[in-house]
């Protein structure tokens, strides 16, 4: 982790230019560097972690790293506030979920971009080396402690609501609650999907999970715009029961289904519909039933 350093010259009267200046050092030098001193320090950010990498999907969709303060502990799937500063100089912050697992010596963010977003408008323009404020006290209810014990768990998403999932499907403890993992993502086209495929495609040679995930993990990838092997909603491959023909796998049970979900407003409203169909019922930290639902998934106006 960057620490942060200020120096501070002491004030008082300068010594005399030729002591100060070591010999090998010619004047035009030193008037270089003494000016390149003077120079006021770009200011730090408050509670600033410092980006390590950025991938760009496609134009409109990103991932990036940043640091991860020491003394930030999560659950995977919880969700911290991060942002810039804003025009009027006051931190601009929105609710993101952390799409590492808690394990991980950094932390990993997949966004939208939004050209006239408060937030997103700034964020998809930084670069390695910038910084970003980051509040780090994670929350969220997508966590494995609010679902009762079962023996498959689904996830289900649209968009960049994949964030916590790709957290969670990195967490070894996914894995040993449940013998089933079901991964539902569902996009408009096929390059949207790049983020997620990716991620479930390395999973099998993670040196930590790698045996774990072994026919454990499936994952469904649907489209609902462009063609691609797999299309339709979440919703209507749910109650159509074709998603559970093409896995090989029972429809929901209350017994044996747990799920989440994080996506639109929309979408988490026609979900649950859904799985209360099933016999399910939503879930909290407070409360662990059969599924739960990310309420602060900010969507499409970031």
């Amino acid at each position: 982790m960057t620490i942060c350093r200020v120096l501070r010259r002491k004030r008082g009267f300068p010594a005399p230019l030729t002591s100060r200046i070591p010999q090998t050092v010619s004047l035009t030098e030193a008037t270089v560097m003494n000016e390149a001193a003077a120079k006021p320090a770009k200011p730090h950010l408050p509670d600033a972690q410092t980006v390590t990498s950025v991938t760009h999907w496609t134009d409109r969709l990103f991932s990036f790293r940043v640091t991860r303060p020491k003394s930030l502990r999560f659950r995977s799937g919880e969700f911290v506030m991060i942002g810039l500063m804003g025009d009027n100089g006051k931190p601009l912050l929105r609710a993101y979920s952390i799409a590492s697992p808690a394990w991980d010596d950094e932390l990993e963010f997949y966004s939208i971009k939004v050209p006239d977003g408060p937030l997103t408008s700034k964020l998809q323009h930084i670069q390695v080396g910038d910084e970003i404020i980051l509040r780090p006290k994670p929350v969220g209810t997508l966590v494995h402690d609010a679902l009762l014990p079962g023996k498959r768990i689904w996830f289900l998403s649209t968009g960049t609501g994949f964030a916590p999932f790709a957290s969670l499907l990195r967490e070894p403890e996914t894995y040993e609650k449940y013998e089933s993992v079901i991964m539902m993502h569902t996009c408009r086209e096929v390059s949207e999907l790049e983020y997620g495929r990716k991620l479930v495609e390395s999973l099998h040679d993670d040196p930590l999970i790698g045996e774990m995930v072994a026919g454990k993990l499936k994952y469904y990838p649907t489209t609902t715009r462009e063609p691609s092997p797999l299309m339709g909603r979440i919703t209507d491959n749910l109650l159509s029961g074709k998603v559970f023909a093409d896995l090989g796998l029972p429809p929901m049970n209350v017994e044996d289904d747990r799920a989440m979900v994080c996506g639109s407003l929309a979408f988490n409203h026609d979900v649950k519909v859904v799985l209360e169909k099933f016999g399910l019922h939503e879930g909290a930290n407070s409360e662990p039933l059969e599924y739960v639902v990310e309420k602060a998934f900010v969507g499409d106006g970031i």
